[in-house]
């Protein structure tokens, strides 16, 4: 029987390569958006996908839509709680909305994703849970604090949960990419993208698809050993 696999953000970017690879994997994917109907809509259309809209900051938003989906595909076995947002700028001038705005989405999100499912991968004495983290959260970034602290107590979630989960076959496993070629990434000024570049020791930005390998091989059955980890695919840029 397919697993079910559920991916916050799933529908655009690093998101939408996981959906893509789970798929290819043999699972049933369910693929997360919060407000962009019609990348949602072409998305389902393209790959097959369904995709379901909440906003991960919501607790009961999220525990009602994935009570949707458990009814639609099945229990839940496999959470890739991708959804994050950006508010930067220097801390100085960072607002109390920004830095909440952040704190709810990359954070509490994650917490609001992960939490309702988790009794029934206790029950059912299986589990995989990957929680994708950003280099900025290993080395912090200027201009974001309030996004390095979330990706940071990111790796602290999954580093508890793994020694929560180990004894019911759950593993909680964190990826932490560097500057991946999405949309955002290639919307910056071409300087200031060659100058993030110029950072990276292997001399390009990473690709959608190197990341959603690396989650496609942690939510496997065979990794079940592999957990509390992080792996970092930044091209060198960084070590943790």
């Amino acid at each position: 029987m397919a697993r079910v696999a559920l991916v916050t953000g799933g529908s655009r970017g690093i998101g939408a390569a996981i959906s893509k690879a789970l798929k290819a994997q043999g699972c049933t994917v369910a693929a997360t958006y919060a407000g962009n109907d019609d990348a949602a809509a072409k998305f389902t259309e393209e790959t097959g996908i369904k995709t379901y809209k909440w906003n991960a900051a919501d607790y009961d938003a999220s525990k009602a839509g994935i009570a949707q989906v458990e009814a639609d595909l099945g229990p839940i076995d496999i959470v890739v709680a991708n959804a994050g947002i950006t508010r930067d700028a220097p801390f100085h001038k960072m607002s109390p909305e920004q830095w909440k705005e952040v704190i709810d989405t990359n954070l509490t999100g994650v917490f609001n994703t992960i939490h309702p499912v988790w009794p029934g991968m206790r029950e059912r004495k299986f589990g995989r849970v990957v929680v994708i983290s950003s280099i900025n959260g290993q080395k912090g970034q200027f201009g974001q604090v309030n996004y390095a602290a979330t990706k940071a107590g990111d790796i602290g979630i999954v580093r508890s949960l793994a020694q929560e989960g180990a004894r019911f076959n759950i593993t909680a496993n964190a990826v932490c990419p560097g500057y991946i070629a999405t949309e955002m990434v290639m919307a910056v000024p071409e300087k200031v993208r060659e100058a993030i570049i110029g950072q990276i020791p292997a001399g390009r930005l990473g690709e959608p698809d190197e990341i959603a390998r690396c989650v496609a091989f942690l939510v496997a059955d065979e990794a079940g050993f592999v957990n509390g980890s992080t792996i970092s695919a930044n091209g060198a840029q960084f070590f943790a």
